[in-house]
């Protein structure tokens, strides 16, 4: 599976830079190319020597190189790479990456990098759960960085808790894991809703909800990493979106039903965004102001149901639709409910209860078409991003003829 892939190894000071020649050993094995990079920390506890022996490549441990830099290695080592692996990953380099300091060889090729990268952190317990590392690590999740552990155990200070590296065998497992999952979805174009909607009331009043944006832009990115097409359509929000194929920015639901109409046909849709039910039947041109009455009365006129159009779409209905259901009460019976109603494929229950909406993270109850549920628990929204997309691959290799192709009509009697 990695056979001609390359990867750029940064080991970084630790006892459990042992660990990473293992890591060479197994990669090597499967096929893969080892470029690494020692730090002066990880040189402490592992040599040049055996490190080049495993790679069968030499070892780059000087940012002032004269023969290295005056090829810019520092640029090139990372733009040959396929993937970048930092194991062990210290406190020291994390702090590095996520405030982009460059001051060795490590980081200044991290800084200039335009790879993916995979970190496996390892450090004491108590530094592992030191607020600032817990806030480099969330910084460089939101990256987008793949964070391989690390695992609970007993450490090299003889203290126990959460910090140890994972083995190498694991950290292989997540590269081919890396690997396979890259052009999965290659080839599909999948459309993707986000955020809220704002239905105007008067030139600064409207009504809305307090979707953030987050899982519908999480879920985008990582069908990127799959090799997906994204269309991305999203409500206003105010955290950055992430790259995309395509990206469409609306305000109201009429907006997004015409972006979505527009956007298709399509492979996949995925309804994230927290459309508006309702909007004012007439919008005033001016700033409602008090008449003194205490009173004021506000008609309402129903949105377009963007899901169960798409779900019933008798010309371009993609194969697989997939919605979310922002619950407060029987979750998953509500949930189970509006998947019939909108004669979708899936759809992800998330009981905002236990969490604030718009906050980072999610409790899902996975439905599929059959009625089946599958609890996910509580998880930060990346994290489910990467499980639904995983199931969406799952999907993909089984081929439609092994799921529910009825027609839109079928549907809409269900």
């Amino acid at each position: 599976m990695l056979q001609d892939k390359t990867v750029l190894l940064i080991i970084s000071g630790g006892i459990a830079a042992y660990k990473s020649l293992e890591l060479i050993r197994l990669l090597r094995k499967e096929g893969a190319n080892v470029r690494p990079i020692l730090t002066n920390g990880g040189a402490q506890f592992i040599t040049p020597l055996s490190v080049a022996s495993l790679a069968e490549h030499e070892v780059y441990t000087d940012l002032w190189s004269l023969k290295d830099e005056t090829e810019m290695g520092h640029i090139r080592l990372s733009r040959e790479a396929d993937l970048v692996v930092i194991a062990p990953a210290s406190a020291d380099l994390m702090a590095k990456m996520a405030q982009g300091i460059a001051n060795d060889l490590a980081s200044t090729c991290l800084a200039a990098n335009n790879k993916p990268v995979l970190i496996a952190p390892a450090m004491n317990q108590e530094m592992w759960a030191n607020p600032a590392n817990q806030d480099n690590l969330e910084t460089l999740r939101n990256r987008g960085y793949m964070i391989c552990g690390p695992a609970d155990g007993e450490m090299a200070c003889g203290e126990t808790g959460t910090g140890r590296m994972m083995e190498a065998t694991h950290i292989l497992a997540d590269i081919k894991s890396f690997f396979a999952y890259q052009k999965a979805l290659s080839g599909k174009r999948v459309i993707v809703t986000s955020g809220p909607t704002y239905e105007p009331i008067d030139p600064v009043r409207f009504i809305g909800n307090r979707s953030s944006g987050k899982q519908g832009f999480a879920i985008a990115q990582a069908l990127m990493q799959a090799g997906a097409e994204v269309h991305l359509i999203s409500g206003p929000v105010s955290v950055k979106p992430p790259k995309c194929t395509t990206f469409t920015s609306v305000e109201t639901a009429i907006q997004m039903a015409e972006a979505v109409e527009n956007a298709l046909p399509a492979d996949i849709f995925i309804s994230v965004a927290a459309v508006s039910d309702w909007r004012a039947e007439t919008q005033s041109s001016q700033k409602i102001k008090k008449d003194g009455s205490q009173k004021m009365q506000l008609k309402l006129a129903e949105n377009p149901d963007i899901l169960r159009s798409v779900a019933t779409h008798a010309q371009k209905r993609p194969t697989l639709v997939i919605g979310f259901a922002a619950e407060t009460q029987n979750a998953v019976e509500n949930a189970q409910a509006k998947r019939t109603k909108k004669a979708c494929d899936w759809i992800l229950a998330n009981d905002v209860t236990e969490n604030n909406f718009g906050g980072d993270n999610n409790h899902i109850h996975f439905i599929t078409s059959d009625n089946s549920i599958s609890d996910w628990g509580q998880m930060g929204k990346k994290d489910i991003a990467q499980r639904l997309v995983g199931a969406i691959i799952e999907f993909c290799k089984k081929g439609e003829s092994k799921h529910d192709t009825s027609t839109a009509e079928n549907r809409i009697a269900k």
